[in-house]
């Protein structure tokens, strides 16, 4: 492990780092039709913002009685997002300029998410962002996903260096939990607007509760900077 306090910065990935989220539903609403539930919303795909897509599926599954195996809607949905993603998804324009600044200074980074490791390498070299985050842990590689620790954890290990000298950036409560769990520090930079009051929110070190219109990569480097 390091033993230098040069803070490493860990980017959860859709929604955070990119604007995903509209083609994760598109996924799921598409998946959820072939199984005959043609009701579901945006709304409804906003409750699963920040959980793993395994889990989300799980509790989908549950929640419509649906007769297919977790992998088999698994499969399909990610079938489905990676047809959407691959060609037009873009990185927010702020959260790109903070990458590439933290990436000029030194500081290690990394990207963890509840998306497949075949999504993320997808997104990431779609978005050109795969040059500075070359070291990434999906959801799927570890034993749970948010709002469980794990996958912070293990970026940090794979980063080699200490939780407690890591920042994860965060758009969601769970994520933000997770980040807490896994103690370290968080950036906000919620979502969805309804959330912005979330106790998980309420905790971290800095928020931009306006979302990603609201962030500003210099004032998140200049914190970032600022740690001891």
């Amino acid at each position: 492990m390091s033993t230098s306090r040069t803070i490493s910065v860990i980017f959860d990935l859709d929604g955070t780092l990119v604007d995903s989220e509209p083609y994760y539903f598109e996924a799921g609403r598409r998946t959820l039709a072939a199984y005959g539930v043609t009701d579901f919303e945006w709304e409804d795909h906003t409750r699963f913002i920040g959980i793993g897509t395994r889990e989300t599926m799980t509790m989908l599954r549950s929640e419509y009685g649906i007769d297919a195996s977790v992998d088999e809607l698994l499969a399909s949905k990610n079938r489905h997002y990676l047809e959407l993603a691959s060609g037009s998804t873009e990185a927010f324009p702020a959260m790109r300029k903070f990458v590439e600044e933290l990436y000029a200074q030194g500081h290690p980074i990394a990207v963890a998410s509840g998306s497949s490791r075949l999504a993320i390498e997808t997104v990431l070299a779609a978005t050109g962002l795969d040059a500075q985050l070359t070291t990434f842990v999906s959801a799927e590689e570890v034993g749970r996903g948010k709002p469980e620790p794990d996958v912070f954890l293990e970026a940090a290990r794979r980063l080699a260096v200490e939780p407690a000298d890591c920042v994860v950036v965060e758009d969601a409560p769970p994520g933000a939990e997770a980040a807490h769990r896994a103690g370290m520090r968080c950036i906000a930079v919620p979502y969805v607007p309804a959330t912005v009051h979330d106790p998980w929110f309420a905790s971290v070190g800095l928020c931009f509760p306006g979302g990603q219109g609201d962030f500003d990569a210099r004032r998140a480097y200049a914190w970032v900077s600022g740690l001891h």
